[in-house]
C-alpha cells in the first residue's frame, strides 16, 4: 500500500470512529486494533472518554491494547487528570488491562476514592493489577477505607480486590471487622470469608456476616 493510499485508510477510520452509527463505530474499532498504526493512538482515547456504548468502548480498549504500550500509557494515564468520570475509568480499565507497571504512579488516593463509583471501582481493579511487589499492604490500607461502601457491585468489586491481594491484605481486614460502623464490620467480615473460601460466593457471605453482628448484638444487651 502506498503513502498516500495508507493516509486515505487512516483519515477513513478516523472518521467511522466518530459516526453517529454505534455498528460503524464498532467496526472501525476493530479494523484499527487488527492494523495498529501510532496515528490512532490519540483518537482512541479521545473516543473512550466520550463513546456512549459499551461493546464499542471494550473494542475501543482492545485497539489500545493492540498498541505498544510506549505509545498509550503516558496518554492514557493524562486521562486520570479529567473531570469527565467516563474518561477517568475506561482509562483506568484500560490500563489494567494493559498491564503495564509504569502507569503505578497514576494510581492516586484521589482515584482509589473516587466519589464516582464506577471510577472508584476500575481505579481498584487497575491498582490491583498494577501493584509493585511489596506495595500490597499500603494499598489495602487504602482499600479498607472504602469498606461499606456503595451499592452491591461496588462491595463485591472491593472484596474481589482484598481478595486478589492475597493475605498481605487479612491483617489489614481483620481490623476492620473490629470498626465501630456495622456497615464496614459486615463487609469486612464477608470479605475474609471469601477469601478463605471463594466458593460461598459474597453474597451470602454477607448475609453471615450480618447475622454474625445481629448476634453479636444480642449477645451485647443480654
Amino acid at each position: 500500500m502506498t503513502g498516500p493510499e495508507k493516509d486515505a485508510n487512516t483519515m477513513r477510520a478516523l472518521r467511522a470512529l466518530e459516526s453517529g452509527d454505534s455498528s460503524v463505530r464498532l467496526r472501525a474499532a476493530l479494523a484499527v486494533g487488527t492494523a495498529p498504526d501510532p496515528r490512532f493512538v490519540d483518537m482512541l482515547v479521545e473516543r473512550c472518554a466520550i463513546e456512549p456504548e459499551f461493546f464499542v468502548r471494550e473494542m475501543v480498549t482492545w485497539a489500545l491494547i493492540r498498541h505498544p504500550p510506549a505509545l498509550t500509557v503516558a496518554k492514557l494515564t493524562d486521562q486520570l487528570r479529567s473531570e469527565r468520570a467516563q474518561a477517568r475509568s475506561q482509562a483506568l480499565h484500560t490500563l489494567s488491562k494493559i498491564g503495564d507497571r509504569r502507569a503505578w504512579p497514576a494510581m492516586t488516593r484521589a482515584l482509589l476514592t473516587d466519589p464516582d463509583e464506577e471510577v472508584a471501582r476500575s481505579a481498584w481493579r487497575a491498582a490491583v493489577a498494577l501493584v509493585p511487589p511489596g506495595d500490597e499492604p499500603e494499598l489495602a490500607e487504602v482499600l479498607a477505607t472504602q469498606l461499606g461502601r456503595g451499592t452491591r457491585d461496588t462491595r463485591l468489586s472491593l472484596s474481589r480486590a482484598f481478595v486478589a491481594l492475597g493475605a498481605v491484605a487479612m491483617p489489614i481486614l481483620r481490623v476492620a471487622m473490629q470498626a465501630p460502623d456495622p456497615q464496614v464490620r459486615a463487609h469486612a467480615i464477608a470479605t475474609e470469608r471469601l477469601a478463605r473460601d471463594p466458593d460461598v460466593g459474597v453474597e451470602s457471605s454477607i448475609e453471615e456476616a450480618k447475622r454474625v453482628l445481629a448476634l453479636g448484638a444480642i449477645g451485647e444487651k443480654g
